[in-house]
């Protein structure tokens, strides 16, 4: 890995390197995702049949579009039992996590016959994509299926790309099973996304579409928002690993790897105050990738966007965290958790050398849908909060708008509006004289 010294010149070429992987810098694939879009929208079912096997290379047809009880079953069978388990286990951690998060609706009632409040409601339909093709992802399966049904969101619907045989991965369907989804469609691509936000024969609209995809999938997101909302524009995986002299290199580089293994456009960053440290996280790191499976995606990605920056202080190197907000923070200095209280923009952050970040990927319960491409600094991570829509309460008796009428009349004829003025003014106009 390259090694560099921390400063403003090599800050500021990092964070422009990492900005260039945001989706919104792909826009020569916007007018291909758009046609994908406005085809489905208009031919709906028809579309999406000639996309699949356009795409995927299955001839979907509407008895074969939606998962039956049948493939569920069939998909139980294929998956180990031991996995079973363990998704089960992730899963009620998962639960009980995204548990604490909920809220509920409140009222304040003041003796003049003042009642403010806000109304909590989950929406009514969430969709979800997983990613299909060659990887199984379950574990991203159960992270957006678990906010929206503790949330209590009454029907969650999930699409996923079919293989050539139009089946999906026994991992993925078990674990949507088990989590909660209602409806599981073998659509996948921007053609999905669009399906989702307009509604098709067979599948219906909904209200929100969460979970991560490829550039197609990502851009389409963007497209469609406005008509539906979205969690987020998912950029590529990132990690930043804070450390000192006092870390352990064969953890901190093993760290590393876990993120730059995704694709050649995810990012890995240790920042760190000790050279001599650094260069042994690089020698440790160069052992692993001879002889991790991923070795060649490792390499570009490390080649691409794989940093080791050398700070003066511990302060300089918080700093430069906090600037680049990265999806994944590790704190592996002699006081983590001292370190923690100056962070202000990470989508998880990991205290200590036993908080692996694939801790938090699988099993730990917190959300592994996090803001990327430095959008930690004004988004979150996925929660129950997404899957919730709040209304505002407002009731007066007539004593307590009489005592203010005069005020808010006075205020709308500042704002030149008298019939906001009027408004008020006719409930008392008998009393006032008028």
């Amino acid at each position: 890995m390259r090694i560099e010294q921390l400063n403003e010149g090599s800050k500021k070429n990092l964070l422009e390197a990492l900005l260039k992987r945001s989706p919104n810098s792909y826009g020569k694939y916007e007018a291909s995702v758009q046609q994908i879009i406005e085809t489905v929208k208009e031919n709906k079912d028809e579309a999406l049949f000639e996309y699949t096997e356009k795409f995927d290379g299955f001839h979907l047809c509407a008895d074969t579009i939606r998962v039956t009880e049948e493939e569920i079953k069939e998909a139980y069978q294929k998956v180990d039992e031991e996995l079973l388990k363990i998704i089960r286990q992730a899963l009620q951690n998962i639960k009980d996590y995204h548990a604490k998060q909920m809220q509920y609706s409140w009222f304040d009632s003041k003796p003049d016959g003042t009642i403010l409040g806000q109304k909590v409601t989950a929406i009514q339909k969430a969709g979800v994509y997983v990613p299909g093709g060659k990887a199984a992802y379950p574990s991203s399966v159960l992270m957006n299926i678990l906010p929206a049904k503790v949330a209590g969101v009454e029907k969650i619907i999930m699409v996923t790309p079919p293989d050539k045989e139009g089946k999906i991965t026994p991992t993925t369907l078990v674990a949507a099973n088990e989590a909660g989804a209602d409806e599981i469609y073998k659509v996948g691509g921007a053609q999905a996304i669009a399906a989702l936000a307009y509604g098709t024969e067979s599948i219906p609209k909904v209200d929100k579409i969460v979970g991560p995809g490829n550039i197609y999938v990502a851009l389409a997101k963007k497209a469609v928002y406005g008509h539906v909302s979205i969690d987020s524009i998912a950029g590529p995986s990132e990690i930043l690993v804070l450390a000192d002299e006092t870390a352990n290199p064969r953890y901190v580089a093993a760290d590393l790897l876990s993120q730059a293994e995704h694709d050649e456009l995810a990012s890995a960053i240790l920042v760190t105050t000790s050279r001599p440290f650094a260069e042994e996280v690089s020698r440790q790191a160069d052992q692993f990738i001879a002889e991790l499976s991923r070795g060649d995606i490792i390499s570009k990605s490390l080649e691409n966007y794989g940093h080791i920056l050398i700070a003066d202080t511990m302060e300089e190197a918080i700093d430069a965290a906090n600037e680049i907000a990265s999806e994944h923070l590790e704190i592996m200095t002699a006081n983590p958790f001292e370190v923690m209280t100056k962070i202000r923009n990470a989508g998880a952050i990991f205290i200590g050398e036993y908080a692996s970040e694939p801790l938090g990927d699988y099993f730990a319960g917190p959300n592994h849908v996090l803001p990327t491409n430095g959008t930690a600094k004004f988004f979150s991570p996925l929660s129950v909060d997404d899957f919730l829509k709040k209304s505002s309460i407002i009731s007066y008796s007539k004593e307590a708008l009489k005592a203010v009428h005069k005020e808010i009349e006075q205020f709308a004829r500042a704002e030149r509006l008298t019939a906001h003025a009027n408004s008020v003014k006719v409930r008392f106009e008998k009393e006032d004289g008028v």
